[in-house]
């Protein structure tokens, strides 16, 4: 028998939860948690804590300094996670990646520099209605101090973009920049960011790509999607806090000023001037986060162990799964396109109460989800909502856990009546 005509055994998800230490622990006597806030935070397997406790214990040291051991050691561990986060990514090189704080750091650094740099006075960047407040607040400061003009492309009911001003805004405006969100951390949208990127690079636009919500959830390639700039966080791919990626074309970030000043940025400093480092490290100033740059590096390991095809299919299959069971409560209205075009986040209304108090009644039944506007106020205010709850899923989520939310939004409609 041919070898490759052999099926893949299926993934033991349960065996794959089991590894996330959190998740196994009732949050009040006989009431077990069901963590359904992945979109804010993800929780971290055992290979991930393990790693950054080995750091600390063995190998902890500054690093590109001293030629010590550890030293050298804990350089070599840290590179080792970027040339790691290049390679997950299709990035072309490692030197196109810069280890920031989190993605909100990363679109603030490109604001800083490139942006600051080649966009003037009347020039306009092109975003849309459905972004983070971290991808739409740096370019109204910016807006601000240069006179630049914004535009959005506008969401439909059905909570997808609408292409056909897309194209209208790009022929139009011909904006220096558009950036926006691969997947909505609202609605879920997924949007066809190769695609858009090709018509931005068309009508002479970079791109910029909020990769939060898309790159821990699925397979994403910044060569496939000719993206300049991607963005996202070590902390919602199974890693730590404190650690984010801006990925940029090495030729872009040549040419982009330092962001800013002090240690490791430099190659020579004078009273009078100074010469900026190499990139990466000319962005990356001061003692990085070394121990986190390795738990990032373990996140990634252990997410490439599942498979991110893998990873996606189980996520699309809950959301599948919980469309069809909210569908079930009377009064419950879900935001966004159906499941074959999102990814595992699920915002919701319910006539019988408001948000908050939805996530309150959830919380006495173990259910940890979101209540507020997720940093989206303009998405809100689009539909005409102050707020709403949100379930999100990751890898790590089950069926039952569905049902679990089922069942206390049921004593929601009950509690509320």
């Amino acid at each position: 028998m041919n070898p490759r005509s052999v099926a893949p055994a299926p993934l033991d998800w349960q065996a794959i939860r089991e590894q996330f230490p959190i998740l196994d622990q009732e949050v009040r006597p006989g009431v077990r948690l069901v963590y359904l806030d992945s979109a804010a935070t993800s929780q971290k397997p055992a290979a991930v804590i393990e790693a950054m406790d080995h750091f600390y214990r063995k190998t902890n040291a500054n690093i590109h300094r001293a030629v010590h051991h550890l030293a050298e050691e804990a350089t070599a561990e840290y590179e080792q996670a970027r040339k790691r986060v290049a390679d997950f990514i299709g990035a072309e090189q490692p030197q196109e990646i810069i280890f920031t704080r989190n993605t909100t750091e990363s679109i603030n650094l490109v604001m800083q520099t490139w942006a600051k740099a080649n966009l003037h006075s009347g020039d306009t960047i092109l975003l849309t209605e459905m972004e983070h407040h971290s991808n739409i607040v740096p370019w109204q400061m910016l807006a601000s101090e240069r006179g630049l003009k914004l535009e959005f492309v506008p969401v439909t009911e059905q909570g997808q973009l609408d292409y056909p001003s897309l194209e209208r805004l790009l022929e139009e405006k011909r904006p220096g920049l558009v950036a926006l969100t691969q997947m909505s951390n609202v609605l879920g949208t997924i949007n066809p960011v190769e695609e858009i990127a090709r018509k931005a690079h068309q009508a002479g636009a970079l791109v910029l790509v909020d990769g939060a919500q898309s790159v821990p959830h699925m397979a994403v390639n910044v060569r496939s999607l000719d993206a300049d700039f991607l963005a996202f966080s070590g902390h919602k791919m199974c890693g730590p806090t404190g650690i984010g990626v801006l990925y940029a074309k090495r030729a872009l970030l040549e040419a982009m000023p330092p962001f800013l000043g002090g240690g490791e940025m430099i190659r020579r400093v004078h009273l009078r001037g100074f010469e900026p480092n190499e990139v990466p490290h000319k962005f990356e100033a001061g003692t990085p986060a070394i121990a986190e740059a390795i738990g990032l590096r373990a996140a990634i390991d252990f997410l490439e162990s599942v498979g991110m095809g893998a990873v996606h299919s189980h996520e699309q299959e809950i959301e599948a799964y919980a469309l069809d069971r909210l569908s079930e409560i009377p009064g419950l209205r879900v935001y966004g396109p159906p499941a074959e075009a999102r990814g595992g986040v699920t915002s919701f209304s319910m006539k019988s109460a408001h948000p908050h108090d939805v996530a309150q009644v959830l919380d006495r039944y173990g259910l940890a989800v979101r209540a507020g506007h997720h940093c989206a106020m303009p998405l809100h205010e689009r539909y005409g909502l102050a707020a709403t709850t949100r379930a999100s899923f990751y890898l790590y989520n089950t069926r039952e856990e569905v049902d679990r939310l089922i069942e206390a939004l049921g004593k929601v409609n009950e509690l509320f009546a």
